[in-house]
């Protein structure tokens, strides 16, 4: 029984970030419906991000008010740049580049993620690539594979594939929406710079989560600077007071739904997974949401599923189990060096006691023969001295 609840614990960072890529992967639709219905990718954000905050500051002052480190301004200035990194600045160049091309096309650079969170995590130190070991060749071996296999679902076509008897039509038929929106060289662009974004914001997120593990706090502070950053932005670019106005409609949906769930609840759990294991275990997952997305845009979205895009499917999972296996390795790793230490560290203290005792006992032996000698030749002394007079 235990052995099963520690196994169920030990999956659970794996099933939380499962989540978040479902949450993400039907955001990435619903965002591209309301874009096609003419909301501003601007206002959207900058709603988003208002949403997140309003949800997750009760939350941050409910269950975290008088827990853990008091607020400093370093906190501030990371949250700062967790707000613009992984929140107004990484949201405006993604779903920017998802107007301009198709999601799937669009989650595929989205992952490579990975890769760039590999090379800046290992920079700053938070990831060892121990090419010599197992865990480290599969861990670059998995993130090779997990990238070649996104560029292989978006790239290479083959047999289209018809694996629903219905689709759901939720986009409106435009023919000025290339035109509209630009080209899609420009948001290849945004795509990939997105991605450096998002992976300096893991980066920064691991180094916040040790100086101020607040999971919700931290949530709430990067909610509300990137709030702030997105507002003012949108301001600045769509002065047209009709894009503003929610109804009831998609727009207010994926406004609140996007809030709530993807920046506020989503954003939780993924501080929490990178604080207990690392950035690079949380960006490995993003391949799933290509996936996800891939099967949403072929049934919901008119996108055409293809046997490469199967085919780059299967090497994004081969990919992701390869890093799992090593990041598991290394942490089982971690976990037996501790024990051997203290066992080490209570030895070690055992022999220095045995030897001093030793040592005192037989200093005090010597003591005791030496005052022997001297009791022995001052008896002789005597002796001679009384035999003297004879």
């Amino acid at each position: 029984m235990r052995n099963m609840w520690r196994a169920v614990d030990g999956l659970k960072p794996a099933l939380m970030m499962l989540s978040v890529q479902i949450a993400f992967a039907s955001v990435n639709v619903m965002y591209k419906v309301a874009i096609n219905h003419g909301m501003s990718v601007r206002v959207l954000t900058a709603y988003r991000l208002i949403f997140a905050s309003a949800f997750t500051i009760p939350l941050a002052l409910l269950l975290e008010r008088n827990k853990g480190p008091k607020l400093s301004w370093r906190v501030l200035f990371m949250a700062f740049f967790c707000g613009l990194f992984g929140g107004s600045l990484f949201q405006n160049l993604y779903f920017e580049g998802l107007a301009l091309i198709s999601a799937t096309f669009a989650s595929a650079v989205f992952n490579l993620i990975p890769a760039v969170t590999f090379i800046l995590a290992a920079c700053c130190g938070y990831e060892k690539l121990n090419l010599g070991k197992a865990a480290g060749k599969a861990k670059v071996l998995g993130t090779i594979i997990g990238v070649g296999g996104a560029m292989m679902l978006t790239f290479m076509k083959g047999i289209e594939m018809n694996i629903w008897t219905f689709h759901i039509h939720l986009l409106r038929h435009n023919a000025n929406a290339t035109s509209q929106h630009g080209s899609k060289l420009l948001g290849v662009f945004c795509g990939i710079a997105s991605c450096f974004c998002f992976a300096l914001w893991l980066i920064i997120q691991a180094k916040m989560s040790k100086e101020y593990p607040k999971h919700h706090s931290s949530t709430a502070l990067m909610s509300t600077m990137g709030a702030i950053q997105a507002t003012v932005f949108g301001l600045c670019i769509d002065r047209d007071w009709s894009q503003w106005r929610l109804h009831w409609n998609v727009r207010l949906l994926t406004a609140v739904y996007s809030g709530v769930v993807a920046s506020g609840i989503m954003v939780i759990v993924i501080a929490w997974c990178v604080k207990m294991r690392g950035p690079l275990y949380a960006s490995v997952f993003n391949p799933l949401m290509l996936v996800l997305v891939a099967i949403a845009g072929s049934l919901m979205l008119d996108e055409n599923l293809y046997l490469g895009s199967v085919i780059g499917a299967v090497l994004i999972v081969v990919g992701l189990y390869l890093v799992l296996w090593g990041k598991s390795k290394e942490a089982k790793k971690m976990n037996q060096l501790v024990p051997s230490d203290q066992i080490a560290q209570q030895s070690g203290a055992v022999e220095i006691v045995v030897v001093d005792h030793n040592q005192t006992k037989t200093e005090h032996h010597h003591e005791e023969l030496a005052d022997d000698d001297s009791h022995n030749k001052t008896k002789d002394e005597d002796l001679n001295r009384l035999s003297l007079p004879n």
